[in-house]
């Protein structure tokens, strides 16, 4: 007869482990990412990780994985203190982690990707003994994905069910999910975290998620613990937490922001005006759901939105990198369709997020890039012919006009600093004489001090010059100080709107939690 003494043995070595992060700090160089943050996923239970781009949730959860060794702090299992080098030591812990991105080969098969997902090192494998268990297992599993199709013919849905199922397939019993429903459907996101909740609630896994999503964290999540700014914010039950409180822990309380020298402007007219503007993502589905807004010349109007809701695909829209499905932007009264030469005619100048991937070649010089707009243009071109000796020239003046550190012109815009590869680019979008539009996206992401102050005062004196600029960004602090109206933008929609002197800030948060 089976004692009670065994029976909690026996429940004991079945839980998932107890794991702890105490006091973890991370440093990049003088950058610290991570201060002094301390985390306990209890077995069992549903944790959810939450705060803004740059809060420092990569960085922790990359510290429990192994791909970063922490500065300080320890990871504890089950109350012993262990060190996690790589994600095969994580694994040997029971952790695995489902990141934001899919990991499977597209040309090769479900079952193909689930066999390669193994930390063994089998040189020989008998595939008809291999299917047999994989069958097994996935009819055990709580999702099922066909083992004979090629990655590349799954919808995204099944391609974010097989990542979890790798990790399951391996027999990790604490789940580390990085914004696992980015790609899906609402109904797709709830049939995943539905699924993995009730593995969850019969004591089966525990799950630490890292999201943006208040509605999925309000009806999977038991816990949260929230990050800003690389420290510890807050914590608390679900069951005892609003939406408005965790998006209070989130951007913490509302400071005055730090003063513009701005000047009015008497004689505005529209420039920019977007209507009832829907766009896809990259899956088909809808990212952006009927905007409208219009920016004045002489004015900053700010976007603030979590990352994910729809901020990308406007931005890319109104920069020509992506088709809208329905509605119509304006530049000056004129349909615009952000052609090279509607940019050209319309004077139009962007400055992306990642500007090294979406603003810059990498390989080709600072002096080539501060060109890409005017490289045909003279006395950069003389008929089909380009002058070397020309942008060199106009390139030595912007980098001294914009104080870029760089050892030459002729040094690859790769080989900069995320600071200087800014300021080339600010130096390429607003040295023209003539500015009438200016589309800002996180501009000073990942910056130091110095170069987002000066950043700043380069919006900030395009807009005295008579520039309408549009500044998305996710930081709060950066709109409450740049901006002179201020819209928040929720699962594709614009929730909130007001001039940033009558600005609610916690109107501002409810709007960005969706609600």
């Amino acid at each position: 007869m089976t004692t009670a003494t065994e029976l909690r043995v026996a429940e004991t070595m079945n839980r998932p482990p107890d794991l702890k992060v105490v006091s973890m700090t991370k440093q990049f160089g003088s950058l610290v990412a991570l201060e002094d943050v301390s985390l306990h996923l209890k077995p069992g239970t549903f944790h959810a990780l939450l705060g803004e781009n740059g809060a420092g949730k990569s960085t922790l959860v990359k510290c429990v994985m192994g791909f970063y060794a922490p500065t300080r702090g320890e990871i504890l299992i089950d109350g012993a203190s262990v060190n996690i080098d790589n994600p095969r030591d994580a694994h040997h812990y029971g952790i695995g982690m489902v990141y934001q991105h899919f990991t499977s080969v597209p040309a090769m098969t479900v079952a193909e990707n689930l066999v390669l997902s193994r930390y063994d090192s089998t040189k020989i494998i008998n595939w008809k003994q291999e299917m047999e268990g994989l069958q097994t297992f996935m009819n055990s599993s709580p999702f099922r994905v066909p083992l004979d199709v090629p990655i590349a013919q799954l919808a995204a849905g099944q391609k974010q069910k097989l990542e979890i199922l790798k990790q399951l397939y391996l027999q990790s019993r604490i789940l580390i999910l990085d914004e696992p429903t980015s790609v899906l459907t609402p109904s797709e996101a709830d049939e995943v975290l539905g699924l993995l909740r009730e593995q969850v609630t019969e004591g089966k896994l525990s799950v630490l998620m890292i999201s943006h999503k208040f509605r999925e964290v309000m009806a999977f999540v038991d816990e949260v613990t929230v990050l800003r700014k690389g420290k510890f914010a807050g914590h608390g039950l679900v069951k005892e937490l609003t939406v408005g409180d965790m998006a209070e822990m989130m951007m913490g309380e509302k400071k005055d922001p730090t003063p513009v020298n701005k000047t009015n402007h008497d004689d505005v007219a529209s420039v920019l005006e977007v209507r009832n503007l829907h766009a896809n993502k990259d899956n088909g589905v809808e990212a952006v759901c009927g905007v409208t807004l219009t920016v004045h010349s002489g004015e900053i109007v700010g976007i603030a939105g979590i990352s994910g809701n729809g901020q990308r695909e406007l931005v890319e829209v109104l920069a020509g990198q992506r088709q809208p499905t329905e509605g119509e932007v304006l530049v000056n009264g004129e349909p615009y369709g952000a052609t090279r030469a509607e940019m050209a005619t319309h004077k139009v100048f962007a400055l992306p997020e990642e500007p090294l991937r979406n603003a810059c070649v990498p390989h080709m010089s600072v002096a080539e890039n501060m060109a890409l707009r005017t490289f045909d243009k003279p006395p950069q071109a003389k008929g089909m012919l380009l002058s070397l000796k020309a942008i060199r020239m106009m390139a030595v003046d912007l980098i001294h006009q914009f104080s870029v550190k760089t050892p030459s012109p002729e040094t690859p815009v790769g080989n900069l600093s995320g600071g200087n590869v800014q300021r080339t680019v600010l130096a390429r979008e607003l040295s023209e004489d003539h500015i009438n539009l200016l589309i800002a996206a996180n501009p000073c992401f990942g910056l130091d001090f110095n170069a987002v102050d000066f950043i700043h005062t380069q919006i900030v004196e395009a807009r005295n010059r008579g520039v309408a600029v549009l500044l998305v960004s996710e930081d709060l602090d950066e709109l409450l100080k740049l901006s002179d109206r201020i819209i928040v933008i929720s699962e594709g929609k614009f929730m909130y709107e007001s001039a940033i002197a009558d600005a609610d800030f916690a109107a501002i948060g409810r709007s960005m939690a969706g609600h």
